[in-house]
């Protein structure tokens, strides 16, 4: 099979399977023009939303959190759990193929940034902390998704998506 270097494979929920969709590329100008200034500056600039303050922080509402600027399916409501951080949390994605992670040094230290595999927003960051089954505790900033209460999650396990 051949692949287009433009394409990448994500995990999409509604059809329950993967597929190969083309990569997200705007400028920083284009990006300015349909976000709201706050998503801009945390899925561009790599910023951070106030603690406390975020929509999805107290939410418990079933569905799919998707990423805020290409609609990618990035973590089930299942998978949240209050962390007592301020930022919605959740311990894993909805697959890994939709997520990327990779290091970040600022602010003093040294953490593992979550960015959209699709579009490369960035989401948050992911820490050894969280609960079981994964240990993992994706942290992540409430302006960075938006909830779809359509897609309700299928009684598959993730695990089973690669069999």
């Amino acid at each position: 099979m051949t692949v287009d270097v433009g394409k990448i494979q994500i995990f999409d929920s509604r059809r329950n399977k993967v597929l190969y969709v083309d990569k997200v590329r705007k400028t920083d100008a284009e990006w300015k023009k349909i976000l709201t200034p706050e998503q801009y500056e945390v899925t561009v600039k790599k910023g951070t939303e106030q603690h406390f303050t975020c929509t999805f922080h107290e939410i418990k509402e079933a569905g799919i959190y998707q990423c805020v600027r290409c609609g990618t399916d990035l973590f089930w409501s299942s998978a949240k759990f209050e962390s007592g951080t301020g930022w919605p949390s959740y311990y894993e994605p909805v697959s890994d193929l939709n997520i990327k992670t990779q290091e970040d040094n600022s602010l003093g230290m040294s953490r593992a940034e979550v960015l959209c595999a699709r579009c490369d927003a960035h989401l948050g960051h992911v820490f050894s902390d969280g609960p079981p089954p994964t240990g993992l505790r994706y942290c992540m900033n409430g302006v960075a998704l938006k909830l779809n209460k359509e897609r309700m999650r299928q009684n598959i396990s993730r695990w089973q998506l690669y069999e």
